[in-house]
């Protein structure tokens, strides 16, 4: 499957009370190549297995793969991780036909707010929130797996 989506920066925290839903996610990288990631994930109580691509040179698009595991999985498959657990709360924000996906990160990458938007091609057009800020779509230091190596406290 081909995953198209664009992310930006949150200037705000006004898509809290828009949030139709909101869970906590805990997920490493048991692979963070640039040509290929492997990502566990708990969500809630189930687990994940997500291997991803290289993204296309605008970022817009790459390859996903996503399979759920169990919890137990999950659990165990996260101590062999790379170093860098990623923690954050994911809100779910309906704007117009989409669902942006907003996580506010902590420990190391306290601070950083991102919204990510899935779309059906690379030019879909979508309502932009007031909410949003400047987009880093293609950005490489944006992504989790990087977020967890290099966290944005850092920076």
């Amino acid at each position: 499957m081909i995953e198209i989506e664009r992310k930006f920066l949150v200037k705000s925290d006004a898509f809290k009370v828009e949030a139709f839903n909101k869970y906590t996610i805990k997920q490493g990288f048991l692979n963070s190549d640039k040509n290929r990631t492997v990502r566990v994930r708990l969500k809630k109580d189930c687990g994940y297995l997500t291997v991803k691509g290289k993204s296309t040179s605008n970022g817009l698009s790459r390859f996903e793969w996503e399979k759920e595991i169990s919890k137990q999985d999950a659990e165990h498959l996260l101590e062999l991780c790379e170093t860098g657990i990623i923690d954050k709360t994911r809100y779910e924000v309906k704007c117009g036909p989409h669902i942006f996906e907003v996580d506010e990160f902590y420990g190391l990458n306290q601070g950083l707010i991102i919204a990510e938007v899935e779309l059906n091609s690379e030019g879909e057009h979508f309502e932009v929130p007031n909410w949003l800020g400047k987009e880093v779509t293609g950005e490489v230091k944006y992504y989790n797996s990087q977020l967890s190596n290099l966290p944005f406290s850092v920076w």
